[in-house]
C-alpha cells in the first residue's frame, strides 16, 4: 500500500522548500516537499520531515527554523539539500546566518523565519509546526514560477 500511495501522490504537485536551522555544530538544512499552511488564525505553517533526515536531530529541538520556498531555477539547490553527505553550506551556496544564527539562503524567493510551536509524530514523519515571525520576499522573485515536484521530478508552474 505504501508504494501505491507514493505513486498516487506523485500526480499531485507539491512546492519544494528547504528547511534550515542553526546548531552548535553548524548550520543544517534539508529539502522538503511536504509544506503548507496549518492555520491563518493564528498564522501557522507545517513541514513534514522524515525522522531519518540528517537535519532532524537539530530540528527536533531547534527553537527557530526557516522555510525557503524555491523558484523554478533552483532545482540544483534542492538536489544539494536532498543529497546525503553533501556540503550543503559550502562555498557554492549563497547563505548567511540571521541575527539568531538561523541560515538564510540568500537566493530563495521567499523565506519564512519561524518559531517552533509544536512537533507531531505521525508514522515515519514529524510535522514541524511553526509560527512565522518574519517573512521575506526577494525583490527579484517572480512568485508565478515556484519550483514544484510532480511525477517524481522537478518542474514549475506559471
Amino acid at each position: 500500500m505504501s508504494e501505491q500511495l507514493r505513486t498516487a501522490l506523485r500526480g499531485h504537485p507539491q512546492a519544494v522548500t528547504i528547511v534550515t536551522a542553526a546548531s552548535a555544530g553548524g548550520p543544517v538544512g534539508v529539502t522538503v516537499s511536504s509544506f503548507g499552511s496549518a492555520s491563518l488564525h493564528p498564522p501557522l505553517i507545517v513541514v513534514w520531515i522524515g525522522e531519518r533526515a540528517s537535519a532532524w536531530p537539530v530540528l527536533r529541538t531547534a527553537p527557530l527554523f526557516a522555510v525557503h520556498l524555491l523558484g523554478a531555477e533552483q532545482a540544483e539547490l534542492a538536489d544539494l539539500f536532498a543529497r546525503t553527505g553533501a556540503d550543503r553550506f559550502g562555498p557554492d551556496t549563497a547563505w548567511a546566518p540571521d541575527s539568531d544564527g538561523v541560515p538564510h539562503l540568500l537566493d530563495a524567493p521567499i523565506r519564512l523565519r519561524c518559531r517552533a510551536v509544536r512537533r507531531i509524530a505521525v508514522g515515519d514523519h514529524v510535522g514541524l509546526i511553526g509560527e512565522p515571525v518574519e517573512i521575506q520576499h526577494a525583490c527579484h522573485a517572480n512568485p508565478a514560477t515556484p519550483l514544484v515536484r510532480h511525477q517524481g521530478r522537478y518542474t514549475s508552474v506559471g
